[in-house]
């Protein structure tokens, strides 16, 4: 890979980074993942304001209107299409084609937060919502909260994250990992200060 980053070595909760600075002129492919309620959403729109790169949501892809699921098949070469496209910003996890989006990646963001951080979020995210309206990320379904949902989110750091990280092995010289959402605002904010952020 062309050396696209200023390298520095810093130590940012638990996880080496080698990219502080990062030249986005020079990125055409950006893998934001995290559990639900992180923002990779939220966090992929900001950046495709940022850069004008096409953003991709997976849970576009995932679900037909009324959060039918789409049948997992035709979800994964729906994905491996969008990955083999040559721009994007893509927000989702989905473990079957998660090392292959990150072997395509030029920069992995990981929001990887505690587990009551991403509560606050998926609990906000529905506070917001009037109920009514379909998500613009996901034509057809509304926000919702239920029991199930909310025990996913409490469970994910436990049963999910293992996974992820273990994923992330061997992608580390292009993956920079944030803890909190503070910490992204400030490194984006420093990033493109030109762009309005907010949750």
């Amino acid at each position: 890979m062309q050396h696209l980053y200023n390298l520095k070595n810093l130590f940012l909760g638990g996880f080496v980074m080698k990219l502080e600075d990062v030249d986005f002129n020079g990125l055409k492919k950006i893998a934001v993942v995290g559990g639900s309620g992180s923002g990779k959403t939220t966090l992929a729109n900001w950046l495709g304001e940022a850069t004008g790169l096409p953003t991709v949501h997976l849970d576009g892809i995932n679900y037909l209107p009324n959060w039918v699921p789409r049948d997992k098949e035709e979800r994964d070469r729906m994905i491996i299409d969008e990955t083999n496209k040559e721009k994007w910003i893509m927000d989702g996890t989905y473990t079957k084609t998660m090392k292959y989006r990150f072997e395509k990646a030029d920069l992995i963001v990981w929001l990887d937060y505690p587990t009551i951080a991403k509560l606050y979020g998926v609990l906000r995210r529905y506070k917001k919502s009037d109920g009514k309206t379909a998500k613009p990320e996901i034509p057809g379904c509304v926000e919702k909260m239920d029991w199930e949902f909310f025990k996913w989110v409490l469970l994910w750091n436990k049963n999910k994250r293992p996974g992820l990280k273990n994923a992330l092995s061997g992608f580390e010289d292009k993956t920079i990992t944030f803890k909190t959402r503070g910490q992204l605002n400030r490194w984006f904010k420093k990033q493109f200060p030109e762009v309005k952020i907010e949750y």
